[in-house]
């Protein structure tokens, strides 16, 4: 069984065209999390295009207040802002991510071994008990990236799945994407490291993705969700993706 964690950076970024309080944020989480998400993810970046800072801590309280057992996952570059929010907030998980700023979404994982020196500093600054952290990971790391991973002493790694999604009208290369993505989900199972998984993710691609890849702990899932839920609801959406997820 994979769990999943509703990315809700789409529903903010729908927010912000109108700057008004809708749709709201809050509201949307306590939908996801009512049809059985197990947590929400949020990767606010410093221009506030999409998730605000207020955002972060009006979720932190609600969650708090109502939905004790779910987790938040925050996403970010390890900037000192970031630091300041994750101290502030306390995050059950922390996935940490080599973007830049300008970056429009995420496009790639770390480099573990040239990156490793870092990524220990960070990666020790941000542990504190019932807190896991995760690197993003590109689907080629293999055995030496995630063993470079887990000298950085995080908890797991989540593997960036956007190449295996950009493959939604060539199925043979999918094939090819998938095996890539399963030797690192074995090599980051056998180091000791959870697995994640997130990026371009949808009710159409998800169920190979889930056949062919093991050892899949959670899958943060935010633009192909949003895309369903314009038809289907978020509420249905989340509970037909529990389904292909084994819940």
């Amino acid at each position: 069984m994979t769990q999943l964690s509703v990315n809700l950076n789409a529903v903010a970024q729908l927010r912000n065209r109108r700057n008004l309080p809708w749709p709201s944020v809050v509201g949307i989480a306590r939908v996801v999390l009512d049809a059985g998400a197990s947590g929400v993810t949020v990767h606010p970046r410093p221009d506030e295009r999409h998730i605000r800072r207020t955002d972060v801590f009006d979720l932190a309280e609600m969650l708090a207040a109502e939905y004790p057992a779910a987790e938040f996952n925050i996403e970010g570059y390890p900037s000192e802002d970031f630091f300041d929010l994750v101290d502030q907030v306390n995050p059950q998980q922390v996935t940490l991510v080599p973007d830049d700023p300008a970056q429009a979404t995420s496009d790639h994982g770390w480099d573990f071994r040239g990156k490793g020196n870092f990524l220990t500093s960070v990666v020790q600054r941000l542990k504190a008990p019932n807190r896991r952290i995760s690197l993003f990971c590109d689907p080629d790391a293999g055995v030496e990236g995630v063993a470079a991973a887990k000298a950085t002493g995080a908890d797991r790694v989540e593997l960036y799945t956007g190449p295996y999604g950009g493959c939604y009208d060539d199925p043979g290369r999918a094939v090819r994407e998938l095996a890539t993505l399963a030797h690192t989900a074995q090599a980051a199972h056998a180091a000791g490291l959870g697995v994640n998984a997130g990026h371009d993710l949808t009710l159409a691609n998800l169920p190979a993705f889930h056949s062919a890849v093991p050892y899949v702990d959670e899958a943060s899932i935010g633009h192909g969700i949003t895309a369903d839920a314009l038809l289907l609801g978020f509420a249905e959406a989340v509970r037909q993706y529990l389904i292909v997820l084994g819940n």
